[in-house]
């Protein structure tokens, strides 16, 4: 019986020892500026504009932002991000977050980029996964055509076959390359082609060990159903399933599309509603032997896991589960688990500066609309430099 170990994540040393007194403050600096939602959006957007003027404030961003969000701006600047955190026993996953042109030779790029990602992954023992959106390998709206029905023909059936061979060429490096990589989710009008790439590709690669993981964004009131409906065709294929839930990232415009087009709200009614499905989605992982990446900033989420892992005797080493938070977010969460022995892996995203600011722009926007997120973070921040201090 594995001994699970007690564990706080209100254990400020652990949780930024990874951080110098100046890294500190300028952590600081930039969630005081978070907390605030009109300075923060005053930022964003003027940080965009000189990009778009040719203004240099590309120095800056990775001083502050960028540098604290981000790994780097190429794989080699990242992976000395991911080799700093494994330091502490937190691996990582580099995570390209460039959005495309959206053209064949941009899909192209895409995959050829983050194919190198698992190349490099592969030669380390802390960057055990790869991550990928169908979204920056195909044209969606081919996806939106084929949910809703629409016999593809011509280039378009041949535009949808080179993405899926780009999905494959992705799924099969992962698991020539020892491995593991996630499929995330995007938006519901056109998830359902990307569930069926996903379980296409764990069919084919997840006979051995768990490879390819689904992501399944609890927001959604039909999530908890489709997970398990998965689940459950895996056993009867015969292939090992992977899933990773994630309370969600496309509420907003999910809302808008839904009263826009005449059809059901797919979102919960309350935030209660996706908690309780989220907590549900990972003990029915805990208890059906399912492959697991808990990715959430959520402590009491974080910490039910650790309880379940307890109670179903799942050694914190064991590579069935995986916790999961954002580079630069929740630390305390993160370094807590790590050093308790959890294993535990950071989405580490990069890219060039300017190519990155719709995804900086996101991170923004969650922090200061995420209830609490940034002003928790700035709290710990806070109490920390004031034991340093002491």
């Amino acid at each position: 019986m594995p001994v699970i170990p007690k564990i706080s994540f209100e254990n400020l040393e652990v949780a930024f020892a990874s951080k110098s007194n100046a890294e500190l403050r300028k952590m600081y600096l930039i969630f005081a500026t978070l907390n605030n939602n009109l300075i923060s959006d005053l930022g964003i957007a003027l940080a965009n504009l000189a990009f778009k003027l040719k203004i240099p404030v590309k120095g800056i961003m990775k001083k502050t932002m960028f540098g604290h969000f981000c790994g780097g701006e190429t794989i080699a600047e990242s992976v000395q991000a991911c080799k700093h955190l494994a330091k502490y026993g937190v691996h990582s996953i580099l995570d390209l977050s460039v959005e495309g042109k959206g053209d064949e030779a941009s899909f192209d790029a895409t995959t050829e980029e983050i194919y190198q990602t698992l190349v490099e992954s592969a030669k380390t023992d802390y960057m055990p996964f790869g991550v990928f959106k169908v979204t920056g390998l195909g044209d969606y709206q081919l996806m939106v055509k084929v949910q809703d029905g629409e016999l593809l023909k011509g280039e378009e059936l041949a535009a949808f076959n080179r993405m899926k061979a780009r999905v494959d060429r992705l799924c099969k490096a992962a698991h020539d390359l020892g491995l593991k990589i996630l499929v995330d989710a995007e938006e519901s009008w056109f998830q359902n082609v990307i569930d069926d790439l996903a379980y296409e590709a764990m069919e084919k690669y997840n006979k051995e060990r768990c490879v390819v993981y689904n992501t399944y964004q609890m927001y959604r009131h039909d999530s908890l159903e489709r997970l398990k409906k998965s689940a459950e065709m895996a056993k009867s294929k015969g292939y090992l399933f992977g899933a990773k839930p994630v309370r969600g990232a496309y509420m907003e415009k999910e809302r808008e599309r839904a009263e826009e087009l005449g059809y059901r709200d797919p979102i919960q009614p309350t935030k209660a509603a996706t908690d309780r499905d989220y907590d549900a989605a990972i003990e029915y992982c805990v208890e059906n032997g399912i492959y697991l990446v808990c990715a959430s900033h959520n402590e009491k989420s974080n910490l039910a896991l650790t309880r379940l892992m307890n109670l179903h005797n799942i050694d914190p080493v064991s590579d069935r589960i995986y916790f999961s938070q954002l580079y630069g977010m929740s630390d305390n969460i993160s370094f807590n688990l790590a050093k308790a022995g959890y294993r535990v892996v950071k989405y580490v995203p990069y890219g060039p500066v300017e190519k990155v600011m719709p995804y900086l722009t996101r991170r923004a926007s969650e922090n200061t609309s995420i209830a609490g997120q940034s002003s928790r973070e700035f709290d710990l921040i806070k109490r920390e430099m004031r034991r340093r201090k002491k």
